[in-house]
């Protein structure tokens, strides 16, 4: 059971190690699913800043994404799923230290469900990262 009202429980399947930073899956019981649309490294509608290091976006998609979760009712442990989506994996791999601390700042101690994508490219030809995520509010 989750700090925020809702019935939430991470998955571990037997015999299976617990991974770092994220769960596997979650089980979680609420009244109302909010469904937060892929958040940058920026402050309302203006372009994300040049030169900002792959962490520094990976806390400010954070801080937004946490900022329209409490907008809607919720909080940080109402989160249970994260979609993040990268346009340099090697970046992402190398830099993994940077997005723990921006993790850490943002989330705590908090692991959602969680799926990282390589792509492309983003919508802003500054961001680097991207994150969505689904919350369960009770």
């Amino acid at each position: 059971m989750s700090d925020v009202g809702i019935d939430y429980q991470a998955i571990l399947p037997e015999g299976w190690t617990r991974p770092r930073g994220f769960a596997h899956a979650v089980s979680s019981r609420g009244g109302t699913t909010i469904r937060v649309s892929g958040q940058l490294a920026r402050a309302g509608n203006a372009p994300v800043a040049v030169g900002l290091t792959l962490g520094e976006q990976w806390r400010l998609a954070l801080e937004n994404l946490i900022t329209v979760v409490r907008a809607a009712g919720g909080d940080i442990g109402n989160i249970v799923l994260l979609r993040a989506y990268v346009t340099d994996m090697a970046e992402f791999n190398t830099g993994g230290a940077m997005v723990g601390e921006a993790w850490a700042a943002t989330l705590g101690r908090h692991y959602p469900a969680m799926t990282l994508v390589g792509v492309t490219g983003l919508v802003d030809p500054n961001a680097r990262v991207e994150i969505e995520a689904e919350a369960v509010l009770p």
